[in-house]
């Protein structure tokens, strides 16, 4: 191939991109225009109808006008044989099925394209790379790595049931519950708890204790023998309390808690009293009190275990309400009955206190 051939390749070939590129233009234009409103959907559809004629005929027209001079780059060394080529005219063919063939003074080179031969479109015209999100990853000090709180407090309050043989001398009551915990992640902590556990007494149990204060002499504050005989318990713990979410989202989880520590428990019986009242302002007068005439006391170790359920009413906040039920036993060990003898100061009408104790408190209450 000659200069003046190369020359008129090179011309044909402008000549051809710079129609391609127009037509390109236009149907950007066109598109725009439908976008803004000024131009309806029938016309931008008759418009874009001539677009398969007009492509087809820049591409095939391309690629005839590119073929000699890609031969002769490729006899010239300019360019592998077997490499892609690399140029832009702006066009995107889906593919050039064209076999050329030429004859030169210096080597016969036989070129097929293929679909994986495709001119590429320009930089420009591309969208660009499409971003990847993943969860945020929090490095402060009230956060873990997963966004959740390290820290977290709870408040409550419920009922609570006795069960098996406590049942039997103890009667529902309400409890108590705080504490504050270290999250290790949103779905394990630890929580170290304060819970009061109250149970009212039995009145066939008050009854009969009634009957063995009077066998034993017991007479109120006015030498009376006894006619009414009063009484309360209740359990306070310090324990620490492992907790792990078994299903959680946005706005709800379960979970799963169990726990061991101190336990201390305390039985009060009373009996109706009068007393008296002192005032800065108005004087001393008589009131009605209860007087406790006994009261037992008892240490011991104690373990409890069971589910939770909470929900969180806001997404921007940090609150959940919370409803939870456990099984508490505390292994009391338990002590002989006893009404004294003149040997012994021993005393214990009441061996049920050191009794071991079962019981589940219900809570409702707010975690932060």
């Amino acid at each position: 191939m000659d200069l003046s051939q190369k020359s008129t390749s090179v011309s044909t070939i402008s000549a051809t991109a710079t129609h391609c590129s127009f037509f390109h233009t236009k149907t950007r234009s066109l598109t725009s225009r439908l976008r803004s409103g000024c131009l309806s959907a029938a016309g931008f559809t008759a418009a874009i109808v001539l677009f398969p004629a007009f492509a087809g005929a820049c591409a095939q027209q391309a690629a005839t006008d590119a073929a000699p001079l890609l031969v002769h780059a490729a006899g010239s060394g300019l360019l592998q044989s077997g490499a892609p080529y690399t140029g832009s005219f702006g066009l995107h063919p889906s593919s050039l099925s064209s076999e050329y063939s030429s004859s030169s003074n210096d080597q016969t080179y036989l070129l097929k394209t293929t679909s994986t031969d495709r001119l590429p479109v320009s930089d420009s015209l591309q969208p660009p790379p499409r971003r990847t999100y993943g969860r945020p990853r929090y490095s402060d000090n009230q956060h873990n790595a997963d966004g959740s709180n390290k820290y977290t407090f709870l408040l409550g309050g419920g009922l609570t049931l006795p069960i098996s043989a406590t049942h039997n001398d103890f009667s529902p009551s309400y409890n108590i519950q705080g504490g504050v915990g270290r999250n290790f992640s949103n779905a394990f902590g630890v929580i170290a708890q304060f819970d009061w556990a109250n149970f009212g007494i039995q009145s066939s149990t008050l009854n009969n204790l009634l009957r063995t204060y009077n066998s034993i002499g017991a007479s109120d504050q006015n030498g009376n023998p006894l006619s009414q005989l009063d009484g309360s318990s209740h359990v306070w713990s310090l324990t620490l309390n492992p907790i792990y979410y078994l299903a959680h989202s946005d706005t709800k989880g379960l979970y799963v808690v169990a726990g061991a520590g101190f336990y201390h428990k305390t039985t009060n019986f009373s009996i109706p009293g009068t007393g008296t009242y002192c005032d800065p302002y108005y004087g001393c007068y008589p009131i009605q009190s209860n007087q406790t005439i006994d009261k037992y006391t008892s240490n011991a170790f104690g373990v409890n275990g069971g589910v939770g359920f909470t929900y969180k009413t806001s997404r921007f906040g940090s609150a959940r309400l919370y409803v939870e039920g456990r099984y508490v036993f505390v292994d009391n060990q338990p002590r002989p009955y006893s009404t004294g003898s003149a040997k012994s100061s021993y005393f214990n009408v009441f061996p049920q206190n050191s009794a071991r104790t079962t019981y589940i408190p219900i809570t409702i209450g707010v975690r932060f």
